[in-house]
């Protein structure tokens, strides 16, 4: 067995996670490498989303009688655990939506609705990369579609980082707002916040940060990225699916205009005219993802309860050793940094020229789990001129003999194919 500094004990942790004990093909034990698209859920999640359901089902806010009481007390203190998860100065600045591609999309359109200072229009430009998830691509295209804006983004340079080079031609007094991606899904790449906020405070502009790929691998601090706007997602963070997380500071949600109008988010409504709730209920409007937030206030419970600085060195130290184990298959490319030093717990690679589909099939039938196509990153992909990647990443369950087994799988993989 592998032994690495720094790793979690592991074999507890999986003690809490039902699914990776399944047998599957033939009596294979799965070896889940997916993480990166969603996380396994520990039992103390799948718990509290029955508790809640079996005992305090009800919707939250208007109710006075008791249960309905406890469910907004459930879903109110899922938003404080959230806040205090990634340091924010108020719990109001917590907004709750279905996933981060609403929470990027919810900006994008307060800006394209926006008053001055904020508003998105023909005479300004959006700024994000080459590197983005199509959920933080798609939404500023339609922005620019819709407005006039000029869309510009990063290039990346050979080795899969950020093309910084030209930042002060990129970011000018015309931008309005800059979105990147804190880690990046395919790449893996940690982006370097400081020089991006540097130079877009020199021009006034608005910075977004997609951190659903670092949310459940490290600490998130919001005061600290000196981002105006965070988004990220509970399924990938040990929580369910159905809820997100936008954050934004509190004078900006103030100003901002609501994108949703419906119940809950008003303060007065007449037949001619509407005033609206203070945030962060001006941008919840109707029903909102009440289990789903007691799931991921449970989630962020158990998180915070192993540690974020231990789970990051837990992924560090995996993911140097599977760069390490992946460079040592032959014909194996690696799309991205070939070190474990500001890269995150997502690898992709190429193995020759078999189709990364065709790997995924064949690792599955012995029990691996893995990613294959282009991840919702398809510029990435065009950019470095494959059609596709077969995609393994790591969480705080991760251990070395599961690297181990991809490598043996990928050795069959190519004996396969010939």
């Amino acid at each position: 067995m592998t032994h690495l500094p720094g790793l979690l004990d592991t074999e507890a942790i999986r003690k809490d996670f039902p699914l990776l004990d399944r047998v599957v093909h033939d009596g294979k034990k799965i070896v889940y490498l997916d993480s990166a698209a969603t996380s396994q859920k520990p039992r103390q999640v799948l718990d509290a989303l029955n508790e809640y359901y079996e005992r305090h089902n009800a919707n939250v806010h208007r109710g006075v009688y008791t249960v309905a009481e406890e469910a907004t007390a459930l879903y109110e203190g899922a938003r404080d655990k959230v806040a205090a998860f990634i340091n924010a100065p108020s719990r109001d600045e917590v907004i709750f939506t279905k996933n981060a591609s609403e929470s990027l999309n919810l900006v994008a359109n307060m800006l394209g609705w926006a008053d001055e200072p904020y508003r998105v229009d023909h005479e300004t430009e959006i700024v994000i990369t080459e590197m983005e998830h199509h959920s933080n691509i798609v939404p500023w295209q339609l922005l620019a579609q819709r407005t006039g804006a000029k869309l510009k983004w990063f290039g990346l340079t050979e080795d899969g980082r950020l093309d910084l080079s030209d930042i002060d031609e990129i970011i000018t007094e015309k931008t309005k707002i800059v979105s990147f991606t804190l880690v990046s899904n395919l790449l893996g790449t940690v982006n370097p916040v400081d020089a991006i906020v540097r130079r877009a405070q020199e021009v006034g502009a608005l910075l977004c940060i997609d951190a659903s790929q670092a949310a459940p691998h490290m600490p998130l601090d919001v005061q600290a990225l000196q981002a105006d706007f965070v988004a990220f997602t509970g399924h990938k963070m040990c929580g369910p699916t159905g809820i997100g997380v936008l954050w934004g500071r509190q004078e900006l949600l103030e100003d901002l205009p609501p994108f949703l109008g419906g119940g809950e988010m008003i303060e007065t409504v007449s037949m001619h005219s509407s005033t609206y709730a203070p945030a962060p209920h001006k941008f919840e409007a109707g029903t909102p993802p009440i289990a789903q937030a007691v799931g991921i206030g449970a989630a962020v419970d158990y998180l915070s309860a192993i540690g974020m600085d231990k789970i990051a060195a837990h992924e560090h130290a995996i993911t140097e050793y599977a760069v390490k184990r992946l460079l040592e298959v032959p014909d194996l490319r690696i799309i991205g940094p070939t070190t474990a030093e500001d890269r995150g717990a997502a690898i992709s690679f190429t193995l020759g020229d078999i189709h990364p589909h065709d790997v995924g099939q064949v690792l599955d039938e012995q029990g691996i789990a893995v990613r294959v196509g282009h991840h919702c990153a398809r510029p990435v992909c065009l950019r470095y001129g494959i059609p596709a990647t077969t995609r393994a990443s790591f969480y705080l369950y991760s251990t070395p003999a599961e690297v181990d087994a991809l490598v043996d799988g990928l050795e069959h993989v190519r004996n396969f194919f010939g």
